[in-house]
């Protein structure tokens, strides 16, 4: 018995997310399947990230458990003349049989894209949020600045979320311009649900001059979901890496 490591990326728009859900095309349903009839046995993979329904990733993991002899190399040109072409692995390598990617420390980067311009581009429709009024970059810099550190992101998750613990720490925070195309760079060690499109609609409030950057502190010190903004829309949404140390996965 081995087990593999998965790198994956993936057009989120035609699956209901990552995790399985009975009668709906995810992910993880599509990966468990191929991998079953790839190496003539059953197959469950464990993710990393549970995305959301249309989020996209370029880097999402997964590992899984397997006696077929094809080494860990070889699966990744294998399982992609099987996948569809919205998902593709990346890479593929052996790991410790102990590994999980959701129990061991790592950094995951995320990153939230805004096509603010007055007419949307139909060919940026599915992977980022369209915004016609006036986005102020140096404003939504100034807030990002707040959220950066250890906080408890109470006021940043979803009132469904079952996390008993809410504090997490943002390593990185940027608010970036290109062209017309904003984008939210987080990387942290951890994220609570909806967390990310939660600050991605802050910022945009505070970009639109709805909130001053300093009212972060008190969204952050109200513990109150009802404080910040609205949850972004998810197809801005990219799982665009994580990142473990090789202690962790092949020791």
């Amino acid at each position: 018995m081995k087990r593999i490591k998965l790198e994956i990326a993936y057009d989120g728009t035609a699956y209901c997310g990552w995790q399985l859900q009975p009668g709906q095309p995810t992910v993880e349903e599509l990966l468990n399947k191929t991998l079953s009839k790839l190496l003539g046995e059953e197959i469950t993979v464990i993710g990393a990230s549970r995305t959301d329904s249309g989020v996209h990733a370029i880097g999402n993991v997964a590992v899984f458990d397997t006696e077929n002899r094809m080494s860990a190399e070889n699966i990744r040109p294998a399982i992609n003349q099987r996948l569809p072409e919205d998902i593709r692995v990346q890479n593929s390598i052996e790991v410790s049989p102990n590994f999980h990617p959701r129990r061991v420390p790592s950094i995951k980067t995320y990153e939230y894209r805004i096509l603010n311009r007055k007419v949307a581009l139909p060919t940026e429709r599915l992977y980022t949020n369209f915004i016609y009024y006036d986005l102020d970059l140096s404003l939504m810099q100034a807030a990002a600045a707040y959220l950066v550190g250890e906080h408890d992101f109470r006021s940043f998750c979803s009132v469904k979320t079952k996390a008993m613990d809410t504090v997490r720490t943002i390593k990185r925070l940027e608010v970036t311009k290109s062209g017309d195309i904003i984008t939210i760079s987080v990387s942290g060690n951890g994220f609570l649900y909806n967390m990310i499109r939660i600050i991605a609609g802050t910022l945009m409030k505070v970009g639109r001059g709805s909130y001053p950057p300093e009212k972060i502190v008190d969204i952050l010190k109200g513990l109150n979901r009802g404080l910040a903004g609205p949850t972004a829309l998810p197809h801005g949404l990219t799982l665009v890496k994580i990142e473990y140390s090789d202690n962790d996965m092949f020791s």
